[in-house]
Parts: C-alpha cells; structure tokens; sequence
C-alpha cells in the first residue's frame, strides 16, 4: 500500500457526525415482515437527505464460483422478491442464468444503516419486464435500446453513436421494445438490519425465512 493511500484511508472518518446522526433502534419492536421495516429504513435515508438511497450493490458468481459485484437500481419490492432489471446477455444476466442465486447491499451512511438481502433469483416474464421499462424515464429506455451490455467497445464515438440512435428512437417510440432487457427478483431467503452506533455496538437483525413463509428473527453478534 503506497504511503499516499495509508495516509489517505487515516485520514477518513465513518460516520461524521456533521454529516451522520446514528438513529436508535429497537429490534425487539421491529416488525414481523421485514419488508415493512424496509420500506420504512428507505423512507428515513431519503428524508434525511442520503443521496440514490433506491441504489444497491448486487452480487452474483460466475460459472468457477468468482465473486462479481455491481451498484444497480431497485425497482421495487413486495411479496414476490427484490427487483432490479439489465440485459439477460449481460455479464450479471449471463451470470445469473448459470447460478440463479444473487446478494443485495443498501448503504445509507447518512443514517449508519445497511440493509444486506440474499436468496435466489426468478426472471419476470417478457411482458412484466417491457412494462417495468416503459413506465421508466426516456434515459432508461434509450439505455436499455442502446444494448450490447458487457461487450467490447471499440470506441467512445462508437458509443456516442449508438447512444445518439438509442435517444431518437425512444423519443420516436416510447414503446419500443427491447428484447433482452429483463426484469429479475430475488426471492429473500435472509435479510439482515445493521444499525451503527457510536460506541461500536452496532445493532443487527437477522430475519431467515421459515418453511412456513413466515420468518424467524434473531439478533447477531457486530
């Protein structure tokens, strides 16, 4: 590690408190569905001004079991799983069609707060995932038509041409479809609360799904 960086990583606070306030949190009140606690947490991050509070980190494996990791967009959340949607030739599409199994992280720093949810993965069908796409902003459409996700690009005018077509013909057709893009959900097996505290005695609360639907909670150690 060149002397730059160690001084530089010294140099950084977690959790300022100019910027951060470390809410309490009472596990024992938590509620029994941790979606409902989730939609909650959000809903705190983007009152309190946490930038792209929606964003995650999504983890998937490749064929040889190599760790892959990437910031997406959630696009929503209820009973059927976590949402989020990119290309089925991309290299997470490509990914998840090997080993349908994937990880979220949610961090709101602003707050001390991470959300982490894993389970297996389902692709929504052609349908669900075109009009998932559409009710979407313009930008979103003319990136999905854009395509060739995790390909070689030969250049950024190559991109910039592309892109330039993609943008006319989502303004031209706001429908226009956009044949690989697919809308996936995890299906939460484990989904865990992190609360930070100032004394390092961080908060965690794990709900595992049980046979039953229902979920089982306990608290883990930080």
């Amino acid at each position: 590690m060149s002397t730059d960086l160690h001084e530089l990583l010294r140099s950084l606070r977690v959790w300022d408190p100019e910027v951060t306030s470390l809410p309490g949190f009472d596990p024992a009140a938590a509620p029994e569905d941790p979606l409902h606690l989730f939609t909650r947490w959000l809903g705190e991050a983007a009152t309190a001004g946490q930038p792209e509070p929606h964003t995650m980190s999504l983890a998937t494996s490749d064929a040889e079991g190599r760790a892959d990791v990437r910031t997406v967009m959630l696009h929503g959340a209820d009973a059927d799983g976590w949402a989020f949607a990119t290309h089925a030739g991309s290299r997470k599409g490509r990914q998840l069609a090997g080993r349908p199994y994937a990880a979220l992280g949610f961090y709101w720093p602003i707050l001390g707060r991470q959300v982490r949810v894993r389970g297996p993965v389902e692709a929504a069908s052609a349908e669900e995932a075109q009009t998932d796409l559409h009710v979407r902003s313009t930008g979103a459409l003319a990136a999905a038509l854009t395509g060739r996700q995790s390909e070689p690009l030969g250049s950024v005018e190559e991109l910039r041409l592309a892109s330039q077509a993609a943008w006319e013909r989502a303004r031209r057709e706001p429908d226009a479809q956009a044949p690989t893009w697919t809308l996936y959900r995890v299906r939460a097996e484990e989904i865990e609360f992190f609360q930070g505290d100032a004394s390092r005695r961080h908060l965690r609360l794990a709900y595992r799904r049980k046979g039953d639907g229902g979920w089982h909670r306990e608290l883990l150690w930080p």
